[in-house]
C-alpha cells in the first residue's frame, strides 16, 4: 500500500500498473497533476493471501486540500501483493 502512494506521489505509472492485478487492472493510467502530501493508514489486515487496507491520503488539487479515504483489497500471488480495487469511504462532515 505504502508502495502505490509512493509511485502515484512520484508518478511511477509502470509501477503501479505492475501492482494491479490483471484481472481490474486498466489497460493505461495517467495521473492527473494532483500534489500527494500525506498517507495515514487507518486499518490493515491479512487473511491467507489476501489483504485489507483503510487509509487516508491527503493531497493538493490547484491549491486546494483534498482527503482520500478508502478501503482497498489486495491479493498475494507468488509471493507478491497485487491490488484489486477500493472503496471510497464517504466522510461526514
Amino acid at each position: 500500500m505504502r508502495s502505490r502512494y509512493s509511485a502515484y506521489a512520484i508518478g511511477l505509472i509502470d509501477y503501479l500498473l505492475a501492482t494491479w492485478h490483471l484481472s481490474t487492472a486498466p489497460g493505461e493510467l495517467e495521473l492527473s497533476p494532483v500534489k500527494w502530501i500525506g498517507l495515514e493508514v487507518l486499518h490493515a489486515e491479512q487473511a491467507g493471501d489476501a489483504g485489507v487496507v483503510e487509509f487516508v491520503a491527503r493531497c493538493r488539487v490547484n491549491g486546494r486540500a483534498q482527503r482520500m479515504h478508502e478501503i482497498s483489497s489486495f491479493v498475494r500471488q507468488g509471493g507478491r501483493w497485487y491490488y484489486i480495487d477500493g472503496q471510497v469511504v464517504a466522510d461526514d462532515g
